[in-house]
C-alpha cells in the first residue's frame, strides 16, 4: 500500500475524466504530475502539482485547472477536502477512515509494509569499500561500507536482485611495498631492527604479519634478496591483510557476496579482450594528448600512447592505457574489472568510490558504456570525508594504524548500530562530522537514541497491555476499531507512517539510503510527541483503563509504529532496541 501512489492515481484518473469532458485538451503528458506531503502541515495532508505543470500546455491558468480537478476529486469518498492555494497547488485532506486502513495494513503486511517492487527483479552490483589491501581500513572506508550496505539493503526491499563486490586492489605496486613492510617485521621477529625506510607502511597491524611469516617459513628468507621472497610475501601479507578487512567488515555488520581480485585479470587475456572490444569500435589509438591543465607545452613532453577515446562516450578527454615502457596503466585492469560484470548480465553497475576518485568517473562511465553498447548505466556515488571529533577536539591518531583512526577504533568505541546510523545521517557528498561524545549521549539531539528509544517504548507499551490481559498480537490488533484513533497527535503519527512507502520509494530511485534514516528521526520525533502529551491528555495513553476497545485501538497504533521502525532499521543495518536502560 503506498497511499501517495493511489491518490496521484485518483488525480490522474480525474484529469483524464476532466479531458474527456473536454475541460482539458485530450493528449497532455501527465508524467510531472506529483502527488507529495505539503512543505507546511497545516495546509493539507497532500498537495499536487498538478495544475501547475499542466497549465502552460492546456493553454489555461493554473486555476481554472485546479477549481475543476477540485470537483472531481471531492467525488470520491477518500477526498475530505480539496482547496487552491497560491497560484494553483492543490491542497488535499483525506478522510479519518482512510489514515485508519494504514495502520491496519501495517499490521496486516508486517515487514512487507513499505517493501517495493519497484526493481521488479533488475539484477544490479555495487561495488563498494574496495580498500586497499595494505593495513587497516579507516575511518572514510566505513562510510563508504556503510552506505554502501544500506543501499544494498534499500534495493534489494525496493524489488532488485543486489550483489555486493569488493574488488581486491592487489595488483599494482602498493602491493610489492606492502611485502617490503611485512619483511620488516619479519627481521623484527627473528629479534633485529626493522628499517622502516620512507614510503614503507609503519603501522604497528604489520607486527603480527612478520610473527605469521617467521611461523610459517622460519628463517628461510632471512639475508636473501628480494628476488627470493617478494611473491611469497606480496600474497602471504595480502591474504593476512584481507583477513583483516573482512573480521574488520563483519564487525560493522557486512558481508560481502563476492571479492573480485585485480590480480587475477592479468595472464589471462580478460584485460586484452576489453581493451580488444574497445578496439573492434574504433575506440582505441595512438596517439598524443593535449597539455594537462595547468602545463604548458615547455614543462611538458609530448609523446604517443595507446589512448581510448572515451570522448566518445562524455568524458572530457582520451586515456591512456598503455605506459610508455608497454605494461598497462591503472586504468586498464579497471576496464576490464568492468567488462566482467557486464560479462555477468548485470543491468545496472553501481560504484561507491571515495571522494578522492571524482576525476576518474566520466572515463569509467565512458568506459561501461561503451562495452555494453550504452546498455548498462554505471551510477558513481562518491563519499567524503569524516571529521571525527572528541571532548571538543578533532580526533585523528591511531597508533595501530600509524596514521589515521581505523574502521575497528570506531566500532570498539561506539559499536556497530551506533557507526551505521551515523554514518546515515547525511547524503553521501556531504561531509560528516562524528562527534563520539555525542553520538553516545541519551537525549533528543542523537538521532541514533532517539530512534532506538521510539522502539523500545513501543515494546514498554506492548509488554504493558500483555501484562493487563490484553492480546498484542499483530492479527489481533489488525481488528482493532481504528475510528477511536482520532486525537491530532495520532492522526499526525498515522500520516508519518503513511510517508513510509514513498519514503522506499524515493530513496531508491534516487539511491540515497540516507532519506530512511532522516525519515526515521521524523517517525521517532511524532511518536515521542505524542508519548510526551500523555500527562497532560490522559486520554491519550496507550491502554486506557476499563476501555479495552480504545487500547486495543491505540496499542495497535503503537505496533504499526514499531513495524516500520524496525523495517527502516533493518535497511539502515542497525540493530533494534526493545528496551533501554
Amino acid at each position: 500500500m503506498n497511499l501517495f501512489s493511489d491518490i496521484r492515481a485518483l488525480v490522474l484518473h480525474c484529469l483524464d475524466r476532466l479531458a474527456d469532458a473536454g475541460t482539458l485538451p485530450a493528449g497532455l503528458s501527465l508524467e510531472a504530475v506529483t502527488v507529495e506531503p505539503p512543505r507546511d502541515p497545516a495546509h493539507g495532508d497532500m498537495a499536487t502539482n498538478a495544475a501547475m505543470v499542466l497549465a502552460k500546455p492546456a493553454g489555461l491558468r493554473p486555476r481554472e485547472i485546479a477549481d475543476a480537478l477540485a470537483a472531481e476529486l471531492l467525488a470520491d469518498a477518500r477526498i475530505a477536502s480539496a482547496e487552491v492555494a497560491g497560484p494553483g497547488f492543490l491542497n488535499l485532506r483525506l478522510a479519518a477512515p482512510v489514515w485508519h486502513t494504514v495502520v491496519a495494513t501495517t499490521l496486516a503486511q508486517g515487514g512487507d509494509f513499505g517493501r517495493a517492487t519497484l526493481g521488479q527483479g533488475v539484477r544490479v552490483n555495487i561495488e563498494f569499500v574496495s580498500a586497499n589491501p595494505t593495513g587497516p581500513m579507516h575511518v572514510g572506508h566505513a562510510r563508504g561500507a556503510v552506505v554502501g550496505d544500506a543501499l544494498a539493503n534499500l534495493l534489494a526491499y525496493a524489488g532488485y536482485d543486489v550483489t555486493r563486490e569488493y574488488y581486491i586492489n592487489d595488483g599494482g605496486a602498493q602491493v610489492d611495498v606492502l611485502a617490503r613492510s611485512a619483511y620488516e617485521r619479519y627481521r623484527e621477529a627473528h629479534g633485529l631492527s626493522p628499517e622502516i625506510a620512507a614510503g614503507l607502511y609503519p603501522g604497528e597491524y604489520l607486527i603480527a604479519v612478520g610473527e605469521a611469516l617467521k611461523s610459517e617459513f622460519g628463517d628461510r628468507f632471512l639475508d636473501q634478496p628480494e628476488s627470493v621472497w617478494l611473491e611469497t610475501g606480496r600474497d602471504f601479507a595480502t591474504d593476512r591483510m584481507m583477513a583483516m578487512i573482512r573480521a574488520d567488515l563483519a564487525a560493522l555488520g557486512v558481508t560481502m557476496d563476492v571479492y573480485a581480485s585485480e590480480k587475477a585479470l592479468y595472464g589471462t587475456g580478460e584485460i586484452e579482450a576489453a581493451i580488444a572490444r574497445l578496439r573492434a569500435q574504433g575506440l582505441i589509438y595512438e596517439g598524443v594528448l593535449e597539455p594537462p591543465k595547468g602545463k604548458t607545452p615547455e614543462d611538458w613532453e609530448p609523446r604517443e600512447q595507446v589512448l581510448f577515446r572515451s570522448t566518445a562516450h562524455g568524458d572530457d578527454v582520451d586515456r591512456p592505457i598503455k605506459k610508455s615502457d608497454g605494461s598497462w596503466t591503472y586504468f586498464a585492469p579497471d576496464i576490464a574489472y568492468h567488462y566482467n560484470k557486464i560479462s555477468r548480465d548485470f543491468d545496472m553497475l553501481i560504484d561507491i568510490f571515495g571522494a578522492d576518485h571524482g576525476g576518474y568517473v566520466k572515463r569509467m562511465k565512458a568506459a561501461v558504456s561503451a562495452l555494453s553498447n550504452a546498455r548498462v548505466p554505471l551510477e558513481v556515488k562518491l563519499i567524503q570525508l569524516v571529521k571525527l571529533y572528541k571532548n571538543g577536539e578533532p580526533f585523528k591518531m591511531s597508533k595501530r594504524a600509524g596514521t589515521f583512526v581505523t574502521l575497528r577504533d570506531v566500532v570498539e568505541m561506539v559499536g556497530a548500530d551506533v557507526t551505521r546510523f551515523v554514518m546515515l545521517t547525511r547524503k553521501n557528498d556531504a561531509t560528516l562530522d562524528f562527534d563520539f561524545d555525542r553520538v553516545l549521549e541519551q537525549s533528543k539531539d542523537n538521532p541514533v537514541f532517539y530512534v532506538q528509544y521510539a522502539n523500545a517504548r513501543v515494546h514498554s507499551v506492548l509488554r504493558k497491555a500483555g501484562e493487563a490481559g490484553i492480546d498484542v498480537s499483530d492479527t489481533a490488533l489488525a481488528g482493532a476499531d481504528l475510528a477511536l484513533v482520532e486525537h491530532e497527535a495520532e492522526l499526525a503519527l498515522i500520516r508519518k507512517l503513511a510517508e513510509w512507502p514513498r519514503i522506499v520509494e524515493l530513496a531508491a530511485r534516487t539511491q540515497e539510503p540516507h532519506r530512511v534514516a532522516v525519515y526515521l528521526s521524523e517517525l521517532a520525533a511524532e511518536f515521542h510527541g505524542l508519548w510526551n502529551r500523555v500527562n497532560d491528555l490522559p486520554a491519550l495513553r496507550f491502554v486506557q483503563e476499563g476501555d479495552p476497545a480504545t487500547t486495543k485501538a491505540k496499542i495497535a497504533l503503537a505496533r504499526a509504529t514499531g513495524v516500520v521502525i524496525r523495517a527502516g532499521l533493518g535497511i539502515l543495518g542497525v540493530t533494534p532496541v526493545e528496551e533501554m536502560r
